[in-house]
């Protein structure tokens, strides 16, 4: 676990957005990537669920949450698994916390594709900042390899 403590919650037009992104990802119609995250929760064991945008990255999927050390990000820790979803279409995983300097490029990609929607919570870094600058931003922003997994043993 990194040791930022940073979370930028949402503000009214973000929940507006994100019930939209939200309500048209079950129904099956991903926007730029989105997908439904399902986390059991780390104290009550209920399933949460957020929209998330996945990213595909040198053949594999990754998590970042740009908004820093969410809830999301806490039940993850916790438990080390969920669900990700698009309309019926369910995928579980295992989560793989990157926390050493391959997570750079994830950051750098991640940028590229999505800075539009969240490049305010990257207080300024870019997908075209150097190296340092994108190091001194990765504690702030949480990033997870995706493990599919396939049999429900596997699944927890």
């Amino acid at each position: 676990m990194t040791g930022t403590t940073r979370y930028l919650p949402p503000g009214r037009l973000s929940r507006a957005i994100n019930r939209v992104v939200a309500a048209l990802t079950r129904r099956g119609l991903s926007l730029w990537g989105s997908r439904i995250l399902s986390v059991a929760g780390r104290t009550t064991g209920i399933m949460r669920s957020t929209p998330v945008n996945v990213l595909a990255f040198d053949d594999e999927q990754y998590l970042v949450a740009a908004r820093g050390n969410t809830q999301w990000v806490r039940n993850l820790r916790a438990v080390g698994r969920g669900k990700l979803a698009v309309g019926r279409r369910e995928q579980w995983f295992t989560a793989v916390e990157v926390l050493d300097d391959t997570r750079l490029p994830v950051l750098r990609a991640y940028l590229r594709r999505w800075s539009w929607e969240v490049g305010a919570f990257f207080d300024g870094v870019t997908a075209d900042a150097s190296d340092d600058e994108l190091r001194a931003a990765a504690d702030k922003h949480p990033v997870f390899r995706i493990v599919p997994t396939s049999t429900p043993e596997d699944r927890g």
